[in-house]
């Protein structure tokens, strides 16, 4: 399409040759524009709908962007014999007519004009913002028709009869099948830009997940689903990495209880293998256990540092923090603490288990 003259294309479209021009156009609306001034004398040139009508713009069937009124599109089309109706006038519903029995239809929104018509005996869009001609069905057609009822679009009947052209014609013999809708105009450069900018971690998920595959694009609401469906997968990794961390909390916890526990039993006593569920405990209550934990095994550790047993006080500073640390130590030596009295508690046990 050159330029907004878009109803030059339309009708173009409509004939199927170079019927008109942008100048032939221009002098039908002025010779409209001079047909509606002559009508506003009538009432006076000192009137002041006169004069109010002189100082609107030069014209109100064309302007500089190449667009023209519905009257200038009207009046050339009575040139071939051809005549307008509104699709959705209460006359034309009147007479209850199948649109697939047609020919032809003309649609208009703002400023913007196309052409729907019948070749042979399959149905076309001929807007000129798109790259080619767009197939419609029989079974389509009166949904499209709708559709743009609804956006806005007015719709006008195109009466009479078209001039002859070798489209029609040969389409009359042959029906053709379209496999992909045809594009935009500008719609490739707008893909190629995209696709040089920089793209988001979720962008990349959504793309894995859907990849283009030729045959349409996400929309809006889909697009934002699968934002929304990366997002909450980073929240469940993160939820899973925490849930871990307590499982190892609670599982050297539950190894200290039971070193303490074996260490309490006289030697005699049968021992038994059980495995037990511990309760889910919050992060405020395992860290009081622990401290308590490690004060208890800070007040053992000074006591046998006073006795001369040096095998036990080594295996003791081995598996046991610095006395004085418990109460500053930090989360993660804390943890790690906990997970090498918990080692040591099971060697304990293997060794006596050995020696029985």
């Amino acid at each position: 399409q050159e330029g907004s003259l878009c109803a030059q294309h339309c009708l173009n479209n409509l004939l199927q040759g170079e019927y008109f021009s942008p100048v032939e156009l221009s002098s039908i609306a002025q010779q409209l524009d001079e047909e509606e001034r002559m009508r506003m004398a009538e009432g006076g040139v000192s009137s002041e709908e006169y004069r109010t009508f002189l100082q609107q713009q030069p014209s109100v069937n064309m302007d500089d962007s190449g667009f023209f009124s519905i009257q200038v599109i009207s009046n050339a089309l009575k040139v071939w014999g051809l005549e307008l109706i509104l699709f959705n006038s209460p006359e034309y519903q009147r007479l209850g007519i199948d649109p697939i029995n047609e020919k032809s239809f003309i649609c208009n929104y703002k400023e913007h004009w196309f052409t729907v018509r019948k070749l042979g005996k399959q149905w076309f869009n001929l807007n000129s913002l798109l790259m080619g001609p767009e197939l419609i069905s029989d079974t389509y057609l009166a949904l499209f028709l709708a559709q743009l009822q609804q956006e806005g679009y007015s719709i006008f009947v195109v009466k009479g009869d078209l001039p002859d052209c070798e489209a029609d014609q040969l389409l009359q013999m042959i029906r053709v099948q379209q496999m992909q809708r045809p594009k935009l105009i500008g719609e490739d450069a707008a893909q190629s830009r995209d696709q040089r900018l920089p793209r988001s971690d979720v962008d990349q998920a959504i793309e894995v997940n859907h990849p283009f595959d030729g045959t349409g694009m996400l929309d809006e609401d889909e697009e934002n689903f699968q934002r929304a469906l990366a997002l909450s997968r980073q929240e469940i990794d993160m939820e899973d990495e925490e849930a871990d961390l307590r499982r190892a909390i609670q599982l050297s916890m539950q190894g200290s209880r039971q070193s303490e526990r074996s260490g309490s039993l006289p030697q005699n006593a049968p021992q038994s293998s059980h495995s037990s569920q511990t309760d889910s405990l919050s992060s405020e209550e395992l860290r009081r256990r622990r401290q308590a934990y490690f004060e208890k095994q800070q007040q053992q550790l000074q006591q046998q540092y006073q006795t001369p047993n040096l095998q036990d006080k080594a295996t003791l500073s081995s598996s046991t923090p610095e006395p004085g640390a418990g109460g500053d130590m930090s989360e993660e030596d804390m943890l790690q603490a906990a997970m090498n009295m918990s080692l040591e508690s099971v060697r304990n046990h293997l060794n006596t288990e050995e020696e029985k």
